[in-house]
């Protein structure tokens, strides 16, 4: 039988990463990282079991090298590091073996509902007081947002998901610093998280993983899973509002900026620039994704073709593509593809040709059909790609390259951490 390039790199990917110990080293630098380190190189042999397609030995071997020591919790921890991290891919394996890791989640999540906790109320605090937040307050991959994302998970019904959501809310409410009234989600410092000499007066940051898009795309993702809480259809209205403030055409598709800038925010333009790859992480392939979302949770059919456009029009522009390097999950073409596959299978009658017909030339970019598959995985997982990993490595490339594949959901549900689905 003939295995498909795509579904033949992603195993070869899953046996170069079948046993940690025969890892390199760097795995125990990141033992606690979702992004890079064990755990979420568990998720692809996870997704891989709960298919069929491979052994939960591998995903056990791999969980167990991520909790091989003491998980970090409390104002260490995040979403993506320490035990949240390593509680969302235990909950991937535990919906699919239900005798297993349950009393371990169990304990796990009470200690991550305290620090949520914690985190709401200095959150809550720090409103009432009239600061700006940090990006790390809300954001995806360390902040509440992410947060969410694993609550929702777990128990959409839950105080805790309605907690958060609230919080969510009272973020997108306007706030008044210096003598102007700015987006409630505004920082005083640059993308980074830390002071930068080029964002003076600070930004407005619009991405996945460290702006007012993760909110948007838990709101609305909350929104379709039933949970309702006052103000939550205002908040969704504020964020695209200022989305569409900010919306650009280029003449083949519209696109958002990675962030708007104090003094942008006073003209109420923005420079010329050259187009920016539209990744996940920032730009319009991830706004895209949270837009849509939003317009499904509150039923505006325009607005769900608008954002469903801007995403063909972003997988096909050569401009754009151009601008994407790497293969991986946060800013590469696995990301877009992912993207692509998921966007399709909740997208209108209208648009959903033109993003489906994208997702070959993408997967083509990624494992050309004469490709040597072992030396292609070598590559991926320690030669010239960016490591194991799931944020920008093989394990994130070998999932979306199996979601592609399979045309369906993934069983596992691993892309919840990412705010899409």
């Amino acid at each position: 039988m003939t295995v498909h390039p795509m579904l033949g790199l992603a195993d070869a990917v899953a046996a170069q990463l079948a046993d940690p110990g025969t890892a390199p080293s760097v795995y125990q630098a990141y033992r606690q990282h979702l992004a890079y380190g064990p755990p979420g190189i568990a998720l692809l042999h996870i997704e891989r079991a709960a298919n069929g397609l491979g052994p939960w030995q591998h995903a056990h071997g791999w969980l167990a090298a991520a909790s091989h020591g003491p998980l970090t919790s409390g104002p260490d921890s995040h979403p993506f590091y320490g035990m949240p991290a390593f509680a969302h891919a235990l909950a991937c394996a535990a919906d699919h073996l239900p005798a297993s890791y349950q009393r371990a989640l169990d304990a796990m999540d009470r200690q991550i509902a305290t620090d949520v906790r914690r985190r709401l109320d200095a959150a809550h605090r720090r409103i009432d007081a009239g600061c700006l937040p940090q990006l790390a307050e809300f954001d995806a991959i360390r902040g509440l947002a992410g947060y969410g994302a694993y609550l929702l998970r777990r128990n959409p019904g839950s105080p805790a998901v309605r907690a958060v959501v609230d919080y969510c809310v009272r973020l997108t409410e306007p706030i008044r610093h210096s003598g102007e009234e700015l987006p409630g989600w505004w920082t005083a410092t640059g993308p980074s998280g830390s002071p930068d000499e080029r964002f003076p007066g600070g930004h407005a940051n619009t991405g996945m993983a460290h702006g007012i898009g993760g909110v948007l795309a838990l709101l609305a993702l909350a929104a379709r899973k039933g949970t309702a809480t006052d103000g939550q259809h205002r908040a969704l209205r504020t964020i695209l509002t200022w989305l569409d403030r900010w919306q650009e055409e280029t003449g083949r598709g519209s696109t958002w900026p990675y962030w708007v800038t104090r003094s942008e925010l006073r003209t109420g333009r923005r420079p010329g620039s050259k187009l920016r790859r539209p990744s996940w992480c920032y730009g319009t392939a991830g706004l895209a994704r949270a837009q849509q979302l939003a317009a499904l949770a509150t039923g505006d059919t325009e607005r769900q073709i608008t954002a469903e456009s801007a995403l063909a029009a972003a997988l096909t522009d050569p401009d754009q593509l151009g601008a994407t390097t790497g293969n991986g999950l946060c800013h590469g073409l696995a990301g877009l593809t992912h993207l692509a596959v998921r966007t399709a299978a909740d997208a209108h009658p209208s648009t959903v040709g033109r993003i489906r017909a994208a997702i070959p030339g993408l997967l083509a970019a990624i494992c050309p059909v004469d490709d040597d598959l072992e030396r292609a995985a070598t590559a991926l997982v320690s030669g010239t790609g960016a490591g194991p990993g799931l944020l920008d490595g093989a394990a994130g490339t070998a999932l979306a390259l199996l979601a592609a594949d399979t045309a369906a959901p993934p069983r596992s549900a691993w892309d919840s951490c990412l705010l899409i689905a």
